[in-house]
């Protein structure tokens, strides 16, 4: 087994170094058209890193011939398919720019657009690029009304929003788990507003009535009437919106136990108040 493995690390080394050799040659050359050429084979064989630095080199030659556009079109599909999509995007929008009437312009578009869905990172990360994803796809879709991509535009917009709603669902439950009950209530205020058609609308309006019944059961005496009234004008909230969810009778028991705790907070001030 080593010797097998050392046998195709040894080819392999000799396949890379004639490999290099070669591209070697075509670099050095001062026939334009072979370089073209070649740059162009390397494209099609997917080898994009020598394709990308042979069409390079091509680009002052070919600049404000017929063979230009060709040549540019490629050269910025180099880097997208070799997972540089920053360069790419840039190299997309140049293309745009230098090319607007072009017959590749509404694909080039569409792929400027779906440089920033590529650079989506992990849901825990920023989301800048998810955020760019959606605003460019949805001006691909209002600049081209008729695309054939604006199917999977439509989905890739989807897809963003659901990353950045489950972003914002860890972020208010890890309030809720650290015990920042009015945070957490805030958080899952700002999560139901930023995504009204949620399927999970429900889950983040009973979180809102739950965060504020565990911080009005937190809080000082003198504040507990105002913030369990709080949890019931949630609750009333969450009935308006929701009658049929499952939630409802959870939540309709926050509210009541707010409510017998008002009760009780108040018989005390009367106590309280005819002893003096």
């Amino acid at each position: 087994m080593r010797t097998l493995k050392l046998v195709l690390l040894v080819f392999c080394s000799i396949s890379l170094f004639v490999s290099c050799n070669k591209f070697s040659k075509v670099q050095k050359s001062k026939d334009f058209g072979y370089k073209l050429e070649k740059a162009d084979e390397y494209f099609v064989n997917k080898k994009y890193r020598y394709a990308q630095q042979l069409y390079e080199e091509l680009f002052s030659v070919y600049k404000g011939t017929q063979k230009f556009e060709d040549l540019y079109y490629k050269y910025a599909y180099c880097f997208f398919n070799d997972g540089m999509y920053m360069e790419a995007e840039n190299l997309f929008k140049g293309y745009l720019e230098v090319f607007p009437n072009s017959s590749h312009a509404e694909e080039v578009d569409y792929m400027r657009a779906y440089c920033f869905y590529k650079q989506s990172p992990k849901i825990e990360l920023e989301q800048v690029n998810s955020l760019r994803a959606i605003g460019m796809m949805q001006t691909f879709i209002n600049t081209h009304p008729g695309s054939e991509r604006n199917k999977e535009a439509t989905a890739i917009i989807d897809e963003m929003r659901l990353k950045l709603e489950q972003k914002e669902v860890k972020g208010a439950k890890l309030y809720y788990d650290l015990g920042e009950f009015r945070a957490s209530a805030i958080a899952y205020t700002t999560l139901l507003n930023n995504f009204p058609e949620s399927a999970n609308g429900d889950e983040y309006k009973f979180m809102v009535v739950k965060s504020y019944f565990r911080f009005a059961k937190m809080s000082i005496v003198t504040k507990q009437v105002e913030r369990f009234e709080k949890v019931t004008e949630e609750y009333l909230d969450f009935m308006d919106r929701y009658p049929d969810s499952k939630l409802l009778k959870e939540a309709e028991s926050f509210s009541q136990q707010s409510l017998n705790q008002i009760k009780a907070i108040q018989n005390e001030q009367i106590t309280s108040s005819l002893r003096q």
